[in-house]
């Protein structure tokens, strides 16, 4: 009897040490299936993290080069500034139109036009509309030297918002 109680006890032990065996396989193959999903994960977003570099040093190149010509610009501007600064401290204003009020008023509604133009484009104007009726020419004045060669002009009164007409 001693011989089946042992048999039993061999048997049952090798069946334990096999379910442990089998246990520690099923785990460990789990295992190495979620580790291989998140590598996969990894990778993606190493790819992801690599490209979105790139593309931040391409941005970076594109914004210094953007702001070299910018300083340029505004290099310009400044001297640009300087430059009317320096033409106005030479006009005496009050001398001139005393002089010759009406021509005075031409150049001045001239360069208004030719602002007002640039601004209408810079932002997005088509240049088709019309100059406000304060700058178009008044009709019977010499000395008029406004830059709206065109003599377009309905009331567009800049106070007044008008939109344009649907198309």
């Amino acid at each position: 009897m001693l011989r089946i109680y042992v048999l039993i006890f061999v048997i049952g032990m090798i069946g334990a040490i096999g379910y442990g065996a089998k246990y520690y396989y099923d785990t460990t193959q789990a295992t190495i299936a979620t580790l291989r999903e998140n590598n996969v994960k990894l990778e993606t977003a190493v790819e992801t993290s690599e490209q979105s570099l790139k593309t931040l040093q391409g941005d970076m190149v594109k914004l210094g080069n953007l702001n070299k010509e910018l300083s340029i610009s505004l290099q310009k501007a400044e001297a640009y500034g300087d430059e009317l600064r320096n033409k106005l401290s030479k006009l005496n204003l009050v001398v001139e139109a005393l002089k010759d009020s009406k021509q005075l008023e031409g150049k001045m509604n001239g360069a208004t036009a030719n602002l007002w133009r640039g601004f209408m484009g810079d932002t997005g104007g088509d240049g088709k509309r019309p100059l406000p009726q304060w700058l178009l020419p008044v009709p019977g004045r010499t000395g008029d030297q406004s830059s709206n060669q065109s003599g377009e002009g309905e009331n567009t009164d800049s106070i007044k918002a008008e939109t344009p007409p649907a198309q």
